[in-house]
């Protein structure tokens, strides 16, 4: 009965979920194509000008220098997020006492928001006894932002890894144990391939959330000093929002921005997902 209505009243369920998703997503995505063609204040005054907002985006110093910084933070934090998450998670699932404490007291930072995290991690009171901070220092500032995210979101990822450790047949370790394997050889001929979808879902995740960080390097850095820490996601928006007669460069540079997140996150899928083993 249950199949037959659904089949009869699909519309029903469909037709909003499309409107609200053409009308959120569709609309301002393909609006947003055609402004960064365009020299504008408002929507109702934009003038089309062609590549010009691209050529002046790739021309403009501090947006080069930005995706140089953001694709070196996001190396950095894949590593140390990714590492840091598996072995954690192999802690937690050696049947210890405490193991539901210490997820929920790893997972807590990742309910924590980015400006509010910002703000916390700028530790004022301990730079300034040496005289510096981290919005006068782009070594403190890049580090900073890196522990930062790593605190935040290795709870997140941790929660994944667990979930795909405890998805491994128990019998394929025993066959391991019995063919002589040690602790090491089972962790990188067994454990890790048969863990390839969840490592595919954290780098994915890592990678394409280091790229699009904006609140955590507003309230920690804004970039400073002298654009030193200025990611692309701020890149952008100090462009549309910082710099007058800049919106339509600036939206050109969030089309780049997506474009590269896309290719990004679609080579890391297919890297990672031509290692997966079939179960």
């Amino acid at each position: 009965i249950m199949e037959k209505t659904i089949k009869r009243y699909w519309p029903v369920f469909l037709i909003p979920t499309m409107a609200a998703f053409v009308i959120g997503f569709i609309v301002p995505f393909a609006e947003g194509i055609y402004l960064s063609f365009c020299k504008f204040t408002t929507i109702r005054d934009a003038e089309f000008v062609g590549l010009q907002n691209y050529i002046d985006a790739f021309k403009d110093a501090t947006f080069p220098d930005a995706f140089k910084f953001t694709t070196l933070f996001a190396i950095v934090t894949l590593v140390l997020i990714n590492v840091l998450a598996f072995l954690v998670a192999l802690a937690l699932t050696q049947k210890i006492k405490g193991t539901n404490i210490f997820r929920t007291i790893f997972f807590m930072p990742n309910l924590i928001g980015g400006i509010v995290l910002g703000y916390v991690w700028q530790l004022d009171a301990i730079f300034s006894k040496f005289d510096t901070a981290l919005k006068l220092n782009e070594v403190l500032g890049f580090w900073g932002l890196v522990i930062l995210v790593c605190w935040q979101q290795i709870g997140y990822m941790m929660i994944v890894y667990i979930a795909g450790l405890q998805a491994i047949p128990e019998d394929i370790q025993e066959a391991a144990m019995i063919d002589g394997a040690n602790r090491t050889q089972r962790l990188f001929r067994v454990t890790i391939p048969n863990m390839m979808p969840s490592i595919t879902i954290c780098t994915f995740l890592t990678i394409t959330n280091s790229f699009k960080l904006f609140d955590q390097n507003l309230a920690l850095t804004g970039g400073e000093p002298l654009h030193k820490t200025e990611m692309l996601a701020l890149n952008i928006y100090e462009t549309f929002y910082g710099r007058v007669g800049y919106e339509g460069v600036g939206q050109a540079k969030a089309v780049i921005f997506f474009i590269l997140v896309v290719v990004i996150g679609l080579i890391q899928l297919k890297l990672t997902r031509s290692k997966e083993v079939q179960q």
